[in-house]
């Protein structure tokens, strides 16, 4: 299970980038790529942040996360990068 979090928390993390790249990179020169774009990428992020959350709630105990811990990994989803450093600092025994 910990692997998967490991996938799902990279995962997320690039969707996340794409998803800034497409706002910021490709909306202001192709607005017809962007649109076509848009739905796609988001409903990929979308799930990977939900199964993030998840995943992250189900793996707790195995890592023995405290309370601080799990805000942290939690927190994380929100914001760009950060579920690079979870993955890295947090997840043990992949």
């Amino acid at each position: 299970m910990t692997k998967v979090f490991k996938f799902i928390a990279i995962s997320e993390g690039i969707s996340y980038l794409v998803l800034f790249f497409n706002m910021l990179v490709i909306k202001p020169n192709h607005f017809e790529l962007y649109k076509s774009l848009l739905f796609p990428i988001g409903m990929a992020h979308g799930l990977l942040f939900i199964s993030y959350v998840i995943m992250a709630f189900r793996i707790k105990n195995n890592q023995n996360w405290d309370l601080k811990d799990l805000f942290v990994v939690q927190v994380a989803s929100l914001l760009p990068f950060a579920t690079f450093y979870v993955e890295k600092k947090y997840v043990k025994n992949a």
